[in-house]
């Protein structure tokens, strides 16, 4: 076993809530690449890439307590919110899930890609019911306009699974290349309306679902030609919402 392998076995005990995954010899073959270069474009195409999963006891908690709300609340962690929900001592029951999952992904990251800095961050949780979601999207870091490719970790408890753009998409062909702009505009296109492409793309795979109680390392940023950022779009809840949480936490590579 290499130092990375080791280094990866020994997080198990280290983890609060979540529990690494065990990597395939093709999975170890992408990591060992983005170990050495994250911005390794032709592995981004493979991405994203289950890392952990959360204990069942802790996806059980987390969903039962969103299960409490019927509207959807939407946190930013930042400076401000470390301040108001642990240093001023009003933290939450979400907010406590929630730093224990922003501790263990940053171990996970100091392994993975040790160059990975904390940039950003949010969690949403209750019930989600817009029938509509925002269209095909990436996540940007305005906070660096020239930046490249960033990892991002993101995780969906118990449902609603985050559907992503599979594949090398600058390889897509033109019909496809126009499917995928009703999704990202949410518009009609002569191919048809946003909602039938949605699962005409999902029927053929070339839109894939992420598992729920997964964590997913996917690739923020802003474009660049070595960069394939990550081009995702949220599940459509059923008639009358579903409860969910969300969590996000994004890095920048120092």
């Amino acid at each position: 076993m290499t130092s990375l392998h080791h280094a990866w076995a020994a997080l198990q005990s280290r983890l609060k809530i979540l529990e690494p995954l065990p990597f395939s010899s093709d999975h170890w073959s992408l990591i060992e690449r983005l170990h050495a270069n994250f911005n390794d474009r032709e592995v981004h195409t493979h991405l994203p890439l289950p890392i952990a999963r959360f204990r069942e006891a802790a996806s059980k908690a987390i969903y039962e307590h969103a299960k409490q709300f019927d509207d959807v609340d939407t946190v930013a962690v930042d400076d401000g919110w470390l301040v108001e929900k642990f240093i001023d001592g009003t933290s939450d029951t979400m907010a406590n899930y929630v730093r224990l999952y922003n501790d263990d992904v940053d171990e996970m990251m100091g392994v993975l890609v040790p160059s990975a800095r904390y940039r950003k961050g949010h969690y949403s949780y209750g019930k989600f019911a817009v029938p509509q979601p925002h269209g095909l999207h990436t996540d940007h870091s305005a906070e660096d306009p020239e930046g490249a490719g960033e990892p991002i970790c993101i995780a969906r408890i118990e449902t609603l699974g985050t559907h992503y753009l599979a594949g090398d998409y600058k390889a897509y062909d033109l019909e496809t290349q126009s499917m995928l702009k009703a999704l990202r505009y949410w518009i009609s296109v002569p191919e048809g309306e946003p909602e039938t492409i949605l699962n005409e793309l999902l029927k053929r795979q070339t839109l894939k679902t992420i598992p729920v109680n997964r964590v997913m390392l996917m690739v923020a940023g802003n474009g660049s030609e070595n960069t394939q950022v990550t081009q995702h779009i949220a599940a459509r809840p059923p008639a009358g919402g579903l409860h969910s949480t969300f969590l996000q936490r994004q890095f920048k590579l120092a």
